[in-house]
């Protein structure tokens, strides 16, 4: 294998956008491991009155990620996540505007390997979503398990992140005043699994949840697709009935998880490594679809609802795919 280099007259923003980056990917794959080792040594150690007053904070706040999180307007704004947005670049556009009396569910599209363009999006104040969307607050909602981790999920809570369970979602939904959206990747770690190049496979099918919760509040739903998200990695390939999807398989169906074998480019040379590409990701915000509450849905109304949103999902991208590259005869595959 032939290695290609970065070259050495790099400019300076470049490689703090690759450092950004670089940050982003630690948080994502390391520091919650590294936070529960620095946990261990500590209680293990002379200092162990420290872990042991942070766990009776952790059970004292064990509710917040359900309870609309602790965001911080100081971490959101840190410079590193200018820098980490313009590395691929990742852009927001709307389509139409919303009214701030109400909430809001945005079905996110697709999940990619680390949903780079909902973190850039949604929990940085860098690519306009305060201009685009005044009088909201966004709330991404990421695997509950995270906010099990001594000190990680108070990182997490600061960005913006909150549980994806039912009880968070609600507590995000049930706002009289209105001005909420509820981000939900509605593909979660399964379609991870098909996260490849080219790839426009939505595990959706099933998917019913956010439809329920979008009755029971009255909450408008918004579907939002991600142009560029599955461009960032190349994942080993892991066909249906390999012994890698099957592993891949029973791994997220046992802890709720899995985490696809990918590499892009590394941080001198563009040949191997885990650092994503330098795609852009372009992140378009459709049309809402009005919603009225409706606390004793049924079957039937649950399966209308979900129809419409596939078929307004389809027309988005229908009418924005050739503008980001897609070929005309591509269309969203759904499983």
């Amino acid at each position: 294998m032939k290695v290609e280099f970065a070259p050495i007259n790099i400019p300076l923003a470049r490689r703090i956008q690759t450092a950004a980056v670089i940050q982003w990917l630690f948080s994502f794959l390391l520091l919650a491991q590294c936070c529960w080792g620095v946990f261990i040594i500590l209680l293990l150690g002379n200092y162990w009155f420290l872990p042991v007053l942070y766990a009776l904070w952790l059970y004292l706040d064990w509710e917040t990620p359900q309870t609309g999180g602790r965001r911080s307007k100081w971490v959101r704004n840190w410079t590193i996540w200018k820098y980490f947005t313009d590395y691929f670049p990742i852009h927001l556009i709307k389509t139409s505007d919303l009214d701030p009396s109400h909430n809001y569910l945005f079905g996110f599209h697709p999940h990619g390997i680390l949903v780079a363009g909902a973190f850039g999006n949604f929990c940085t104040e860098y690519t306009g979503f305060k201009e685009l969307f005044p009088g909201f607050t966004p709330y991404l909602h990421i695997l509950p398990f995270w906010f099990g981790c001594p000190f990680f999920r108070d990182y997490a809570l600061s960005t913006g992140l909150v549980s994806a369970s039912k009880k968070s979602v609600s507590h995000v939904l049930n706002n009289d005043r209105g001005g909420n959206v509820a981000v939900i990747v509605i593909g979660g770690a399964e379609e991870s699994l098909d996260a490849h190049p080219g790839s426009l496979t939505l595990n959706i099918l099933k998917r019913r949840g956010f439809i329920k919760m979008a009755l029971k509040y009255g909450a408008h739903l918004v579907p939002v697709f991600s142009f560029g998200e599955n461009e960032l990695f190349k994942q080993v390939a892991n066909p249906k009935g390999s012994w890698l999807r099957t592993l891949q398989e029973r791994l997220r169906k046992t802890v709720g998880f899995t985490l696809p074998l990918f590499h892009a480019r590394g941080i001198f040379q563009y040949t191997f490594g885990l650092m994503p590409y330098r795609k852009p990701i372009n992140t378009v915000v459709g049309k809402p679809i009005t919603v009225k509450q409706n606390l004793n849905a049924t079957l039937e109304e649950i399966e209308q609802l979900h129809q419409t949103y596939l078929q307004e999902l389809s027309k988005l991208f229908e009418e924005h795919k050739e503008k980001y590259g897609i070929p005309d005869h591509e269309s969203l595959i759904f499983k």
